[in-house]
């Protein structure tokens, strides 16, 4: 009989390549992967990988098998799902981990306040919070390294999509430019001089702030590249700097920057994504309805 725990190993190497970036992933030595593999072998009596240099390809038996743990993986959950269902209502505690992974600003503005009424309404129930960029946050909830993701979306910047993935809105973030409190700069076409701090290349947050600048007229002078909002308000602070800010950041407290409205008064879509399979947990619907009141409050 073949092992779940094996094929889930396969399903790794699937996604990541290289024995090596499994055995990091998982924290397993790459002879131990390679002892799982062989034995994951033997059970489906065919060949599952062919080396390609450094890395290994899947045979055409394996593709079948990846496939195939998916669905028995996804299958696994909801009978999880509907134990934990079954508990709660024979007079159970809502218990066990829900891991969620979060953007910067969601961990600043919602988090906080989401953990304080969990631990009151739920006290049994434990929450592992890791600070994730959305693109990436959401390719590990598909590959189940983590339950939950809060993720953004920028306008005209839609966020990667999987079937696998349900796709919950949580908040409407509205976006402004925030300069320095003596800089004179009254919208965004004023900052075209200005030196900017922006998020890394290649995030969403960067493309879209970029974008905007361009359609105001002018290509931004970033000096300043951080994926940290709290260095970006704090060079804003300090005169060094301009940057378009999330309202999110200020959530439960007054803006400590002067902050300019943008055309057309865009925003952000802040989502929540988990498993389609897993969705029904309830640990995961409670943490969900908590992260909405939060956001409410």
């Amino acid at each position: 009989m073949l092992d779940l725990r094996r094929l889930n190993l396969l399903r790794e190497v699937h996604r990541r390549g290289t024995l090596h970036a499994v055995a990091r992933a998982l924290s397993y030595s790459p002879s131990t992967i390679s002892q799982q593999l062989a034995l994951l072998e033997q059970e489906a009596g065919v060949a599952l990988l062919e080396r390609a240099g450094r890395r290994v390809q899947l045979t055409p038996q394996a593709e079948l098998l990846v496939e195939g743990a998916g669905r028995l993986l996804d299958e696994m959950e909801r009978l999880e799902s509907s134990l934990a269902a079954s508990a709660l209502e024979t007079g159970g505690a809502l218990g066990g981990t829900v891991r969620l992974a979060v953007f910067q600003s969601a961990a600043l503005g919602i988090v906080p306040r989401a953990l304080s009424l969990l631990a009151v309404e739920h006290p049994s129930l434990r929450i592992e919070v890791t600070q994730r960029e959305p693109e990436s946050a959401l390719d590990e909830v598909w590959a189940r390294e983590f339950d939950l993701v809060i993720a953004e979306e920028y306008p005209a910047h839609a966020a990667p999509r999987r079937r696998e993935l349900d796709r919950v809105p949580l908040h409407r973030d509205t976006l402004r430019l925030g300069a320095g409190p003596r800089s004179g700069i009254g919208s965004l076409a004023d900052a075209a001089d200005a030196a900017w701090v922006m998020e890394p290349r290649g995030t969403a947050s960067r493309h879209w702030a970029e974008q905007q600048c361009r359609l105001a007229g002018f290509e931004p002078d970033v000096r300043f590249e951080t994926a940290d909002l709290q260095a970006h308000v704090r060079l804003i602070e300090a005169g060094h700097a301009v940057a378009l800010l999330p309202d999110l950041l200020w959530m439960g407290g007054a803006p400590t920057v002067p902050l300019v409205d943008l055309p057309g008064a865009p925003e952000r879509t802040v989502f929540t994504a988990a498993r389609v399979s897993a969705a029904a947990r309830p640990a995961i619907a409670a943490v969900r309805a908590v992260l909405a009141r939060a956001v409410a409050g």
